[in-house]
């Protein structure tokens, strides 16, 4: 258990998705260098932070428009609650999975973007932890 001095500490709640295409491959962003100089340049995938008042999903459909340009039509399915803990804050990450057509077209948030399998994930030493660790478990199908 980590133990931090509470008072100081931010609580953020983020929704990210596994967004799946018919040939069963999943989408990956690689994040914007200028814009998240932190990110070490890591594959990742669709999502971000909540806005407050506004519910998970529509979070979520806000998230896949504003990155990728595509209209999201589907429920996701929830695959993964995880904790982000550092010193200044703590992320709460639900995961999502769902499946979506179309080509994307980036914003300013990603420099390129792949679509990559399963297995291609796994050999991957640049992909986020976070998503790393959903593989690893089994948890996305």
């Amino acid at each position: 258990m980590i133990h931090m001095k509470l008072a100081h500490i931010k609580l953020q709640v983020g929704v990210k998705i596994l967004l799946k295409n018919k040939t069963g491959q999943f989408l990956l962003l690689r994040r914007s260098a200028e814009k998240y100089p932190k990110t070490d340049g890591v594959w990742d995938i669709v999502g971000g932070r909540i806005n407050i008042g506004v519910d998970l999903i529509n979070n979520l459909r806000r998230e896949i428009k504003e990155e990728t340009g595509l209209e999201y039509q589907g429920e996701p399915l929830l695959i993964a609650a995880q904790d982000i803990l550092r010193p200044d804050k703590h992320v709460v990450r639900l995961t999502y999975q769902g499946e979506i057509e179309g080509v994307p077209v980036l914003n300013d948030e990603s420099s390129e973007c792949k679509w990559a399998s399963i297995s291609e994930m796994e050999q991957m030493k640049d992909l986020d932890v976070f998503v790393a660790e959903l593989i690893q478990k089994n948890l996305v199908m």
